[in-house]
């Protein structure tokens, strides 16, 4: 399908309705923390407390009416957080294929719905549940897609979701293997695109009849925004740069023509940089000013605050190893998700984990 208003194929729209009550989490059990390591700016401390564990493969963390509700990349289970502190099965999302990176990815919440992006044999895709039923015994309804024909690869998916503070949704796309796509703008691989809760194209995106919102992207996995409204995303880089991105609606962001910073007219630079081995940047999290960077292959929490974006603070660097996600708790507490049992990581008694920080 060609023509940017062509994308509208792609999607549906439906409206149901339904209530989810809340459930308060466990008191948690300490764990030891070592002292973080800063690269920039003061020192701070930071207590770490697990809340769940024995989790497998898991993406992302979302919040319901303060449930938990937690995505299993290989498994493509959407569980809870029950009050007693267990993980209990919600259901299952039907057509995952997985493999390589792909699977059950980023979920987001809003309202009484739980949206989902996975990976099928034609392709990645988005959609919505209603989510029924009391804390402990909560049920998915019947499956909409909002969105699909996302190209799917075996690693490069992107597929962070976040509804942004205009009630739209946001969905990171990967290039898939195919690095040009990211700069064509045809194409929904490599891009940050914005589409409607019900799937329809707002009419005021950058580009009429498209749900891109901004192009040149490698992998990004991370979204989040500030106070202001301003918008940031992690992306991970080849071999040279990770970046974290700010994000204008329209723009082009490098890939595959740059990597990292450039100072090239026509692109936008990323605000940090890291090399690849310190980093892989996936979920990201604002609060307090701060922005806090999940990393998988560097293994740490990166703390930014938003007055200072050249500056970076690191956190547990390799106590709880590969780190997937990084969120705000209803509470405005912080949590971490490690995922060491995605075949990439070193699994070690317990994982995966979701833990609750306190940074002093």
């Amino acid at each position: 399908m060609t023509g940017r208003r062509g994308w509208a194929a792609f999607l549906t729209v439906s409206a149901v309705a339904g209530l989810l009550a809340a459930c308060a989490l466990p008191d948690p059990v300490p764990l030891p923390s070592p002292a973080p390591s800063t690269t920039a700016g003061e020192s701070r401390s930071l207590q770490e407390v697990t809340i769940a564990d024995g989790l497998a493969a898991p993406w992302s963390i979302a919040f319901h009416d303060g449930t938990a509700l937690i995505s299993e990349r290989d498994s493509a289970r959407i569980v809870e957080l029950t009050a007693d502190g267990t993980i209990r099965e919600v259901g299952e999302i039907a057509g995952v294929e997985t493999r390589g990176e792909g699977g059950l990815l980023g979920i987001a919440v809003r309202d009484d719905r739980l949206y989902a992006y996975s990976t099928t044999a034609a392709g990645n895709r988005v959609q919505r549940f209603v989510v029924s039923g009391a804390a402990g015994a909560l049920e998915l309804g019947k499956s909409e897609t909002i969105l699909s024909g996302i190209p799917a690869g075996t690693n490069h998916n992107g597929g962070r979701i976040a509804f942004g503070p205009d009630r739209m949704l946001y969905v990171t796309t990967g290039d898939a293997g195919d690095r040009r796509s990211a700069q064509d703008l045809e194409s929904l691989a490599g891009k940050i695109l914005r589409i409607a809760p019900t799937g329809s194209i707002p009419a005021d995106n950058p580009f009429e009849g498209s749900p891109v919102y901004s192009y040149g992207h490698r992998n990004p996995q991370g979204l989040a925004w500030d106070d202001d409204g301003t918008m940031y995303a992690s992306e991970f880089g080849q071999d040279t740069w990770d970046e974290l991105n700010v994000i204008e609606a329209g723009s082009d962001y490098g890939w595959p023509d740059v990597e990292g910073i450039a100072d090239r007219p026509g692109f936008i630079d990323p605000v940090q940089q890291w090399s690849p081995s310190d980093a892989s940047p996936s979920g990201i999290a604002i609060t307090d000013g701060r922005l806090f960077i999940a990393n998988l292959r560097g293994e740490r929490i990166r703390e930014t605050p938003l007055d200072d974006l050249a500056a970076s603070h690191e956190h547990v660097t390799g106590v709880y190893g590969r780190l997937r996600d990084v969120v705000v708790a209803p509470d405005g507490v912080v949590w971490m998700l490690t995922n060491n049992t995605d075949g990439r990581g070193d699994p070690r008694p317990g994982d995966d984990r979701v833990l609750r920080l306190t940074l002093g």
